[in-house]
């Protein structure tokens, strides 16, 4: 622009030197022109430039975009591997501390010797066993660990001239009807004998809200008063024994089913209070005569 007003200036003097107002010669018009041209070459150029720098400002935003993007990609995948490795130890954590399905073979071994708790004072013989174990099932036998034995309680079958075979039996069949979810631990029988169903570190069905912590035996009676036979009394007393030696248990620990529940069993030691605190004293007695 400066260029031009000096044009102009230039112009004005030529004419007045000639003494005409208008242009002296043909050349002072191109020199307009070129004038002209170059201020449309520096405009141009000032477009051109314009133009670029908004070319280089729109590569740098896509750059800084496409760098948030990766970023964000990175940040979600490293979230997903972690819940994915909080997940996996979770479960890992789980399965090795958590409820456990067992399943054993008792090649003449005890149930309870897979597992215990405790220092007994006094460990009282072992009384003779009938293991016959019921198939893992969901209805007698679930193969869930207990939390610890921690009580031992005495029922009644409630199914008077019935055998410590009948029952396991019955017990063991329950896998194919489903007709009731029901088991116990031990069972005596008529005769005195004890057939174990169901290893002591499992629960069994048979003591509702106890069953996670306690060691259930069921006892056959051969009428409806509930009253043992003298045999399965004796057999009674010694397996108690021998529980509470094992899992150092005192006679506190050793209840009725109802004790639990309030149910009636077994129903002659709850008919008859100071039949069930002599049988808990000879409990107590048969520790401290054959305990060591």
């Amino acid at each position: 622009m400066i260029f031009i007003s000096q044009m102009r200036h230039q112009t004005t003097a030529l004419m007045n030197k000639s003494g005409t107002g208008g242009f002296p010669e043909k050349g002072i018009r191109l020199s307009f022109l070129h004038a002209g041209e170059s201020e449309s070459r520096l405009q141009l150029s000032h477009f051109t430039l314009e133009a670029d720098m908004w070319e280089n400002d729109r590569s740098r935003r896509k750059m800084e975009e496409r760098k948030r993007q990766i970023q964000k990609r990175i940040t979600v995948s490293a979230i997903l591997t972690a819940v994915v490795l909080v997940l996996f130890f979770v479960f890992f954590f789980h399965r090795n501390t958590g409820t456990k399905k067992m399943t054993y073979q008792k090649a003449g071994m005890d149930a309870w010797e897979q597992y215990d708790i405790g220092d007994p004072v006094k460990q009282v013989p072992q009384p003779e066993l009938d293991v016959q174990l019921l198939t893992v099932n969901e209805y007698s036998r679930p193969g869930i660990a207990t939390d610890g034995v921690r009580g031992v309680v005495v029922h009644y079958t409630a199914n008077p001239g019935s055998t410590a075979q009948n029952n396991r039996d019955y017990f063991e069949s329950l896998k194919d009807t489903g007709e009731n979810q029901v088991s116990s631990n031990f069972i005596i029988g008529l005769d005195g004998e004890i057939i174990q169903c169901i290893p002591t570190n499992e629960i069994a069905y048979a003591s509702n809200n106890r069953n996670n912590d306690t060691v259930s035996i069921e006892c056959c009676h051969p009428d409806e008063s509930g009253a043992f036979q003298e045999v399965t009394y004796q057999s009674l007393v010694e397996l108690v024994a021998f529980l509470c030696g094992k899992f150092n248990l005192t006679m506190d620990n050793v209840i009725r089913h109802y004790d639990v529940t309030g149910k009636d069993c077994p129903k002659y030691f709850v008919e008859h209070e100071d039949a069930w605190n002599a049988f808990k004293e000879d409990v107590a007695k048969y520790i401290e005569e054959n305990g060591n």
